[in-house]
This record gives C-alpha cells, structure tokens and sequence, in this order.
C-alpha cells in the first residue's frame, strides 16, 4: 500500500518532505522541482551517473542546478524554456 497526501484548498504549501525510496527516487525528484517555482533542495542523493545529466535537461529548461556531493539545488524560474535546442 502507497502512502499519500491529499490536499485541499487554495493555500500556498511550504515546508519539508522527507522521502525514502530507492536510489532513482532523486531523478523523479529532481524533475518534481519543475513544479515548485523558488529553490528545492535535495538531499542524501545518491552518485549516479542519471544526476548530472537530468541537471542538463534541467539547466535547457531555464533551471539553475547546483550539484555538491550528496545535495542538489534545483531553482526554478517562473517561467521555464520550453523550446527545444535545434
């Protein structure tokens, strides 16, 4: 059984989730950041080779990524670049 969160209303949420999943859990990660415009910081990443290249997918979408050992920084612009690189 998954565990959820159901939220309802029209109230800005902030604050702290702390995850555990498996070691491609910071890719999904990493992309849900997209959803949040402002900095999210991830944690406790794991050194795979899949982190340094979604920051490049997510630096060609306008992001600033910021990976240092086991954190990534992941700012979000208000609007992201949706045009793809010929």
């Amino acid at each position: 059984m998954s565990e959820h969160f159901r939220v309802e209303g029209g109230a800005r949420l902030v604050g702290e989730v702390e995850v555990v999943g498996a070691k491609n859990s910071v890719l999904k990660l990493m992309a849900a950041a997209l959803l949040a415009e402002g900095t999210t910081t991830i944690t406790n990443c794991p050194e795979i080779l899949d982190v340094p290249l979604m920051a490049d997918v997510l630096r060609s979408l306008g992001c600033g990524v910021d990976v240092d050992g086991d954190t990534v920084t992941i700012t979000t612009p208000a609007e992201l670049n949706h045009h793809a690189d010929s």
